[in-house]
């Protein structure tokens, strides 16, 4: 029996460009030709396809698949970095499933953060783009302190929705009212996590270090937000500075 390239092809259930990809890859014989010129393809091509195409279904990459399909003496080993792979990708899926389900839950924006769909409706287009720089620059500790805080400012969000809202040329007295009134929120963040005070231990090892973690968020900061909020922010900033050192002094009773 003899079959076509498009016959073979059929038989193996893939495609005339598999097989001719497969051909320049040298993992299957070129053919006999017929007095025609077409190629004539026998029963020992299509068993070497079908055992190339199977060994692909296993995810084998094909510049492997002549030694693991050879019984090379390495061929247990790429199987096992193949299930690894496998393993990490189930994983992955599995995690984007629960987070499909985390969205749609809680009516999130199909773009928000990881782990922040419960909050992510509720922060400005702002935070959640300075949400979504932090993921990348901060390890996974940080980031699930980060959730903590941002699930508080949520609740009593009055605050923020109006630094939010603050307009670029907002005046003197509006920018040291929302200053005083955020910084009681920022000094209990900086008590309760500590490490805010010198986050470079919290970097994620994915990033080149503290350096450039510290110069990404001051470009992102100085890009995301106008002058005014930015205003308000460093003001407040001070402020739960002074408070947290106010904190020390058993007799001081104003932090709160």
């Amino acid at each position: 029996m003899a079959w076509s390239t498009r016959e073979l092809a059929d038989l193996a259930g893939t495609t005339v460009n598999t097989i001719r990809h497969y051909h320049r890859l040298g993992l299957l014989d070129e053919p006999d030709r017929r007095y025609n010129g077409y190629k004539q393809y026998g029963v020992r091509h299509l068993v070497r396809l079908l055992r190339i195409r199977r060994l692909a279904q296993l995810g084998v990459p094909l510049a492997q698949v002549g030694p693991v399909g050879a019984g090379d003496e390495n061929a247990p080993d790429a199987l096992r970095a193949v299930d690894a792979e496998l393993a990490a990708n189930i994983a992955r899926l599995q995690q984007a499933r629960a987070d499909i389900a985390a969205i749609l839950r809680d009516d999130a924006p199909a773009d928000a953060p990881a782990g922040f769909a419960s909050v992510a409706a509720h922060l400005s287009e702002a935070d959640r783009s300075i949400i979504h720089i932090y993921t990348r620059l901060y390890d996974d500790d940080a980031l699930a302190d980060l959730r903590r805080m941002v699930e508080v400012d949520a609740e009593s969000g009055a605050v923020g929705d109006e630094v939010s809202a603050l307009p670029a040329e907002a005046d003197e007295a509006t920018r040291q009212r929302l200053a005083e009134r955020l910084a009681p929120t920022l000094a209990r963040n900086l008590i309760d996590y500590p490490w805010l005070t010198d986050p470079a231990a919290r970097v994620s090892r994915g990033t080149r270090g503290a350096r450039v973690t510290h110069q990404t968020f001051v470009e992102a900061v100085a890009e995301l937000y106008n002058p005014a909020q930015i205003d308000v922010l460093t003001r407040a900033g001070l402020l739960a500075q002074e408070r947290v050192r106010a904190s020390a002094h058993p007799d001081d009773l104003t932090l709160f």
